[in-house]
């Protein structure tokens, strides 16, 4: 499998364009902005080492899908942590973004928590999704040595990120997602590849301490199978964010937001649902279709009636019988009160909201108290007739 010649990938190029802002000491940021622009909230995702911003086109493409605004950036080209978390800074202040919720794999997981820790107690970052991600770069034993990155020639620092590329024991989309990022390292130039190195590998780790960010708002994502990270890693993740949603997949290597992008998809969907319909919600609100007026009532007086919710919304209205679900308004005083008399189904006859004949699974079934009511109401009725 090319990911480059499938219809996901080829949708996103040919629909999102690849958009370029310059922000303030001639930083210039690349991205992918899919969704509504109305959302001041949006989901950015933050690629790894070698990584660019398409690399995440199945995410952009089903997440906007359901009214999620989502941003995929390119690392700029800056030396130092602090550097890129103030340009980060003004990148989102160009795009008119309030608060994010970030998504950062490996490289762009630590940086999405510097962020946070830089953001301090202004909560620019509402919660974080870190994919195969640390908090430590002594982790990558390369301190000594990134400080000469910017002088290395681009073939010897591309040999240095493709020996974590694992393809033993892997399927073959997994096998796909390897040479897919493959191709990505090598599109990026010498200073675009050095900066990403130098900020996985210079002396820095996350203050948990300054995280303005609460472990309920976290959600760590990892496999179980082979990746570049050891298990070490990860307990250090889990001790650092106690309260953290768990999202772990069976497989999926090092890149499983390309090959396990289906399990990615739903589990950063459950993630972003505690914010849905809040201030901070990274997708559209529901929308409710306008009830029709009804001639029959108008006249006489106006009545009341719930709000009809389209077919995006009708899986969360569990409690509510598929067959309620129509576009026809009935008067709260109808769904107050039980059908129970022939005078009451002749006036709802007459206004439209009753058929004349049921089918036979659709009857209405009585109760023995609703049973013994009709018996004294025939009684009655043959004591007049005497």
């Amino acid at each position: 499998m090319d990911f480059h010649n499938t219809p996901e990938y080829k949708s996103l190029r040919s629909s999102v364009p690849l958009r370029k802002v310059v922000v303030e000491g001639n930083v210039e940021w690349s991205y992918y902005d899919a969704g509504p622009k109305t959302i001041h909230n949006p989901l950015v995702f933050l690629p790894p080492v070698s990584g660019t911003a398409d690399i995440y086109f199945r995410q952009l493409l089903s997440l906007s899908a359901t009214g999620c605004r989502a941003i995929s950036v390119n690392h700029p080209v800056v030396w130092d942590v602090p550097s890129w978390c103030q340009s980060f800074h003004l990148f989102l202040n160009s795009l008119g973004i309030d608060r994010v919720h970030l998504f950062g794999a490996s490289l762009g997981g630590f940086l999405a928590q510097k962020f946070a820790e830089f953001s301090g107690n202004g909560r620019r970052v509402r919660s974080l999704i870190l994919c195969n991600a640390f908090n430590d770069t002594d982790v990558f034993d390369q301190t000594s040595a990134c400080s000469s990155f910017w002088a290395v020639p681009a073939v010897v620092l591309k040999k240095l990120v493709m020996g974590t590329f694992e393809t033993m024991n892997m399927d073959g989309s997994m096998v796909a997602a390897a040479d897919f990022m493959v191709q990505k390292l090598d599109a990026l130039s010498q200073q675009e590849l050095a900066s990403r190195l130098t900020l996985n590998c210079v002396s820095c780790y996350v203050e948990p301490q300054n995280v303005q960010v609460l472990s309920s708002d976290v959600t760590l994502m990892s496999v179980f199978d082979q990746h570049a990270l050891s298990n070490s890693v990860q307990n250090e993740m889990s001790k650092l964010y106690p309260e953290a949603k768990k999202a772990l997949l069976k497989t999926g290597g090092n890149f499983p937001y390309l090959s396990r992008s289906d399990e990615v998809n739903l589990y950063i969907q459950v993630h972003l649902q505690k914010y849905a319909d809040t201030v901070y919600s990274a997708t559209e609100p529901r929308q409710f279709l306008p009830l029709p007026s009804n001639p029959s009532t108008s006249s006489s007086k106006p009545s009341t009636s719930a709000a009809i919710l389209t077919d995006s919304d009708s899986d969360s209205d569990n409690d509510v019988e598929p067959s309620s679900k129509t576009n026809t308004p009935v008067p709260a005083s109808v769904l107050e009160r039980p059908v129970t008399s022939k005078q009451q189904s002749q006036v709802l006859l007459e206004q439209g909201l009753l058929e004349d004949s049921l089918p036979a699974e659709q009857e209405l079934q009585m109760s023995p108290m609703h049973e013994t009511a009709a018996a004294v109401t025939a009684a009655a009725a043959g004591a007049d007739d005497l």
